[in-house]
Parts: C-alpha cells; structure tokens; sequence
C-alpha cells in the first residue's frame, strides 16, 4: 500500500479549515499582544519596542501563512520553522514571555500536519520545548522588574516554564492523537475499499465461473444422455425389427422379441433415473465390474449377440466409473447400430498405476480414415480430461477397436464406486 495515510494528503477540505483557523487564532493572540503592550511602551517611551512587536507579529503571521500555503517539503519547513523560532525568542524578549506557549503551539500545529511520522514530531517536540525554554529565561532575565529578587525571579520563570513546557506537551500528545486516529480510520477506510471491490471482482469471477461450470454440466448431462439413452434405444429398435420381420412366420418368437424390447425400454427408463440419481451427487452402490456385467447383460438379452469378457474389479472413483460404464455403452451401440457386428470382446485390467480397457467387435469396420462422431469425439475429449489417451482402430471387414488407458490417482486407485 503506497498511499500515505497524512491529514494533509487525504483530505485538502478539512486541512484547508484547519490552517484558516490557526491563522486567525494567531493573528487573534497576536492582536491581543500588541494591544496588551501598546499603553505600556507609549506611556515609557518604548514606542521603539512597540514597532518592534508590531513587525515580528506581522512576520511571524506572513511568514506561517506563506508556510501554511506554499510550502511543500521537508527541508523548506524545516527553514521556516528557524525562522518562526527565532521571531517567536524576538517576542519573547520584547514582551515577556506573554502567549508564547500558544504562539508555539499554533506554530507546531502546522509541522505535526504536514509531518507523516510521530518520530520526527517527537524530535520537532523536542527542540521545541528547548527553544521555548531558552527564549523563556531569555525573555524573563531581560524583563526582570526592577527591585525584584533573584529568587523571587527564578521561581517565577522556573514556574511559568515549567507550566509553558506542560501546554506544549500536552498539545503534542493530543495532535498527534488526533492525527494518528484520523490515519488510522482513512487506513481502516481504505482496505475496507479495496475490499469491497476485491469482493466485487471475486463476485465477478465466481458468476464467470459458474456460467462455464453450468456450460460443462449441461454438455456432460447430455453426453450421458446420449449413451445411457442412445445405447438402450438401439437394443429396442434391434428387437422391434426383428419382431416386425418374424411375426408372420414366428409370432411365438416375435412375441419374445417384443417382450426383450419391452424389458430394455423399462432398462433404459431406470438407467435415466440413475443418470437423475448420480447427476444429484449420489454415489452408485455397485462396482464398475458390476455396472458393466449389468450393461452387457442387458445388450444380449433376447439376441443373438455374443460378448466374451475378462474384467477385473479395478476400484476407481465416481467420474472415471461414469467414463468407463458410458464408453462400454457406447461402443456397444455403435458396433451393433453402424458395425452390424454380432460378437463383442471387452477387456479390463489394472496395468501399474494405469487402467486399460479394451472393446472390439467383428463389425463391418472402418474403410478409410475414422471419422469420430458425437459419441467417440466425447471418448477421446474425455480421456484427455482425466489425463488418459484413447485409440480408435479398425479395417474393412475386420471389426472396429477402442482402446482406453486412464491414470489411477490416488483417489481413484482406493476410491469406492
């Protein structure tokens, strides 16, 4: 925080007032010590002394006006407050001592302002106190009474210094309270500004970040979507197709077909309720071996499909669970609804700190380079995602095959499914 927490360099208004009343107040004092004085030199000759007073008065105002006013730094302050100092030991001496405490006083009220540091005041304090302590005995040995004793002089100057020297303090100690208070509020004033706008910024990003995390969630529902619906509808059209080709010939049959569509259509009505289910936050009950021995028997049930599986029970978390069981899904749709493949191989294993799926067909494969679809674009985007690598492969006539390889992080290597 580079900003200086200064009376004068945070509020010019109050500053402004400040200096107008110090001025009249010292141009009030010194009025009074003219006028105190003026009978007293006309009436005894001093009309020397009387002039006298009247030009340091008037210095003394010019000169802490154009202080007040024009000045700007350290060392010129500095300059001026010699000058004031020694005008202020010229009053003394002309007059007594009469109102020097609060001459010093306004005075030093202009430095403890323009000062930002309590050190430095204590220092100009100090100095001070030595200077009015000096032009003090000065003033009070050269106006001594005639007649009056040593003794009854010095108690009288050690007493008025003594009481001069406690007004100094004491302004000391309450302007610089006043000061510190004030720097400390337009401190406490500031932070509570920045934070305010870095809770605003925040407010900002958070609102950023959530319109994006809503945009992933509505891509990630409609992929799961996608598969859980995609795979559980072709079944469908599978056996509904085969029951329209059989029920002339073999309505028995085609009863049965009908029956199996019936079954997978109520299969893929609880497997949107999962989907419901897990999108809510609450974690499957079953394993991914598990998961995906259900998937597998509900793709060949009332077909002729053939899958042979080796698949181990490799625990992983709730995300790469969903990936896995929606990749089987889909590879399961696409070979049967694109590859009119009837027999499947899937193979899952645990490999070091990686897991590996494998998913083959005896599909019609691919002739020339793979164009990768919504389904097998949202493999290989997720697998990236989850740090992994997918290949896809395949040769006329020889099937298609995907290959899966996801590390296995800490939470997903002891993660519960």
């Amino acid at each position: 925080m580079n900003e200086e927490f200064t009376l004068k360099s945070n509020n010019k208004k109050i500053v402004e007032i400040i200096k107008l009343l110090l001025i009249i107040g010292l141009l009030v004092l010194e009025v009074i010590i003219c006028a105190q004085y003026a009978s007293y030199y006309i009436a005894n000759g001093g009309i020397a002394k009387l002039v006298s007073v009247i030009v340091c008065c008037v210095s003394l105002a010019v000169f802490v006006t154009i202080d007040f006013y024009a000045v700007s730094n350290f060392a010129a302050d500095m300059v001026f407050f010699g000058i004031n100092s020694a005008l202020l030991l010229a009053l003394c001496i002309l007059t007594g001592n009469s109102y020097l405490s609060a001459l010093y006083c306004i005075v030093l009220t202009q430095f403890y302002i323009s000062v930002d540091s309590l050190k430095l005041n204590g220092i100009l304090f100090g100095v001070s106190c030595g200077l009015y302590t000096v032009s003090f005995i000065t003033g009070g040995i050269v106006g001594m009474e005639e007649g009056a004793s040593a003794y009854q002089t010095t108690v009288r100057i050690v007493g008025d210094c003594i009481v001069g020297v406690s007004i100094l303090a004491l302004h000391f100690v309450i302007t610089n309270f006043i000061l510190t208070f004030y720097s400390k509020n337009k401190q406490l004033r500031f932070a509570l500004n920045e934070a305010d706008e870095s809770k605003a910024r925040l407010k900002e990003v958070y609102e950023r970040l959530s319109r994006t995390a809503v945009y992933e969630e509505r891509n990630r529902i409609a992929k799961d979507i996608h598969d859980n619906a995609g795979h559980s509808m072709t079944t469908v059209i599978m056996q509904t197709e085969a029951a329209k080709l059989l029920i002339d010939e073999n309505p028995a049959e085609a009863k049965n077909r009908i029956i199996s569509a019936n079954i997978q259509a109520k299969n893929a009505l609880e497997q949107m309720r999962k989907s419901v289910h897990l999108l809510a936050g609450r974690q499957r009950a079953s394993s991914l071996k598990e998961s995906i021995e259900e998937v597998i028997a509900q793709t060949i049930d009332g077909t002729e499909l053939k899958v042979r599986c080796d698949i181990e029970d490799v625990p992983v978390g709730e995300e790469m669970c969903r990936f896995v069981l929606n990749t089987v899904k889909e590879s399961l749709a696409n070979g049967i609804r694109h590859g009119k493949a009837t027999a499947f191989y899937i193979e899952m294993k645990k490999s070091f700190s990686d897991l590996d799926l494998l998913i083959s067909d005896n599909g019609r494969g691919i002739d020339g380079q793979i164009i990768e679809g919504f389904g097998l674009k949202g493999i290989r985007e997720k697998a990236e995602t989850l740090g992994g690598r997918c290949r896809f492969s395949g040769e006329a006539g020889e099937g298609f095959e995907i290959e899966l390889s996801l590390p296995l992080d800490k939470k997903d290597k002891g993660g519960a499914v």
